[in-house]
């Protein structure tokens, strides 16, 4: 039975308007790094995910994630097209209507498709990522969802913590993002030429509103205003001051100079690594955390990208995939009954039983999702064709693609 809070209603509402302005961020974060020929192709990217998350969501994408299903697997199709949803029926916690939930978890299902796109930016085909996105959207992201959040879900089941998605959302887009940077290949004159960010500036408030809007992912994560809330409130604004500053004093004694780009970047691998921790770890753990993803991410684009010659454009999976993975592995590590009593204890506070869960969650999801992923771009590439031609990629997917220009030419 419902028993409305306004406060926590109110508060959810905030909540999910800050996690939809973590697209438009995302947006901006990835339009400054590309080319200026394909800044207004990757932001379109950011934006049709918001747009065909939102149908699919409520069509049939809350239910798949949320409703029972056989076997913690999937969901049914119990609510598709929101049967039972109304303003009196009750959500996972009891105070807030179950169409703000739904609202809630939309914001998180659009922005992870929208990830990918950073590892095949400036060349794949516009109407292929369009199918691409409701397809691994449906295949990927929702089966895992339920794993974790779903009533029954295996990986949930089994005790393993994902307070905000870093399973759901961080891994599954960025493992599925190297699958596709190494499906559709390099980039035109890659490496042979520096290509780099057009506008750091864009880059830079990109990452500004990822920040505000992680609040909202972390801190709402706690379905109500209260205790649990704060928690992950700090954790979320700690964790990133703690990487930005590893990412850039690592780049500075390595390559001589702090790099703008290089802090930017640490921060989102810190908002990446806590968010499965943030409603389970103390302030202190938070740092450690945030330090070792900004470590972590720093070696994993730095080096391990450049002497494997992959080419993920904008660091998809270096950020995302490798701080996701870490994240979820250093829930295991620092999670306390301390800080949340309904969680478990991880390593570090007598559990190490916490961390093989953990392990395990994250193998599962890595498997699962590169396998899908897989088979999904084989078909597309079959059917449709990832690429763009050679000389369309030349003369950029602005015009190429959309017959538009986000500047006036040089």
């Amino acid at each position: 039975m419902l028993h409305l809070d306004t406060g926590n209603t109110g508060f959810m509402l905030l909540c999910s308007s800050l996690v939809m302005l973590m697209t438009p961020g995302l947006a901006f974060f990835y339009g400054g790094l590309v080319g200026r020929k394909n800044v207004l192709a990757i932001m379109i990217q950011s934006f049709i995910s918001l747009c065909w998350t939102t149908v699919v969501w409520y069509v049939c994408g809350y239910s798949l994630c949320f409703s029972g299903g056989a076997g913690g697997v999937i969901g049914n199709l119990d609510m598709a097209f929101l049967r039972h949803v109304n303003l009196m029926a009750p959500s996972p916690n009891d105070s807030i209507p179950l169409i703000v939930h739904v609202a809630y978890q939309m914001m998180f299902a659009i922005i992870t498709p929208a990830l990918i796109t950073g590892a095949f930016a400036e060349r794949m085909k516009f109407k292929t990522y369009v199918v691409f996105v409701m397809v691994w959207f449906t295949l990927v992201y929702l089966p895992v969802a339920h794993w974790v959040w779903g009533a029954g879900g295996w990986l949930r089941s089994l005790g393993a913590l994902d307070f905000a998605g870093g399973t759901v959302v961080h891994i599954t887009s960025g493992v599925s993002a190297l699958v596709a940077a190494l499906l559709i290949g390099k980039r035109l004159h890659y490496p042979s030429e520096e290509m780099r960010p057009h506008d750091l500036t864009m880059t830079l408030l990109g990452t500004g509103l990822l920040w505000f809007g992680w609040f909202g992912f972390n801190a709402g994560s706690a379905l109500s205003a209260g205790k649990l809330s704060v928690v992950a409130f700090v954790a979320t604004n700690t964790a990133p001051a703690a990487a930005a500053l590893a990412w850039m004093f690592l780049e500075w004694w390595d390559r001589g100079e702090p790099n703008v780009l290089g802090a930017a970047s640490g921060a989102v691998a810190g908002l990446v690594g806590i968010t499965p921790a943030a409603g389970f770890v103390s302030p202190i753990s938070a740092i450690l955390i945030g330090f070792g993803a900004g470590a972590l991410c720093y070696l994993a684009v730095v080096k391990l990208r450049p002497t494997l010659g992959y080419d993920d454009s904008l660091d998809t999976f270096g950020i995302h995939g490798v701080g996701g993975a870490w994240g979820a592995l250093a829930t295991g590590l620092f999670a306390s009954r301390l800080v949340n009593e309904t969680g478990n204890d991880g390593l570090f506070a007598g559990n190490p039983v916490q961390v093989a869960i953990q392990l395990a969650g994250v193998v599962a999801t890595v498997v699962y999702a590169v396998l899908i992923t897989f088979v999904v771009l084989k078909g597309l590439d079959v059917t449709m064709g990832l690429r763009v031609k050679e000389q369309a990629e030349e003369e950029g997917l602005d015009l190429s693609e959309h017959g538009e220009l986000a500047y006036d030419p040089l």
